[in-house]
């Protein structure tokens, strides 16, 4: 089933928000962005089962990564938002700790103005 992104937006620097991607049955799911004429880069990452989760410098200290095992959802909390923060955000899942990002949803555009 293809993760469904949910919750970007508009929002002033030093703004927040919360994206939600609605998944299951995968091993971890991770958050990813892109902005037009670069590559896409990684945001954080979480386990299913277990603790382990990951953040990305860039976003370390202001984004947050979470999960509610009850709705089946990861969410991705964002604080002190900065225009390079702007981009579309892709959530994707994993089956294994070895298998590449296989399940894409489809984005979700977070805007963040100066």
């Amino acid at each position: 089933v293809q993760p469904v992104e949910s919750g970007g937006g508009l929002v002033q620097a030093g703004g927040s928000l919360r994206l939600s991607c609605a998944a299951s049955d995968f091993f971890e799911l991770g958050w990813f962005r892109q902005v037009p004429g670069k590559e896409r880069e990684f945001v954080a990452a979480i386990r299913w089962r277990g603790s382990p989760k990951y953040h990305a410098d860039s976003v370390k200290g202001r984004f947050t990564i979470s999960k509610d095992h009850a709705k089946s959802t990861v969410f991705l909390t964002m604080n002190a938002l900065k225009p390079d923060d702007t981009g579309v955000y892709y959530c994707a899942t994993k089956e294994s700790q070895t298998t590449t990002w296989g399940n894409w949803g489809q984005g979700t555009q977070v805007t963040v103005s100066s």
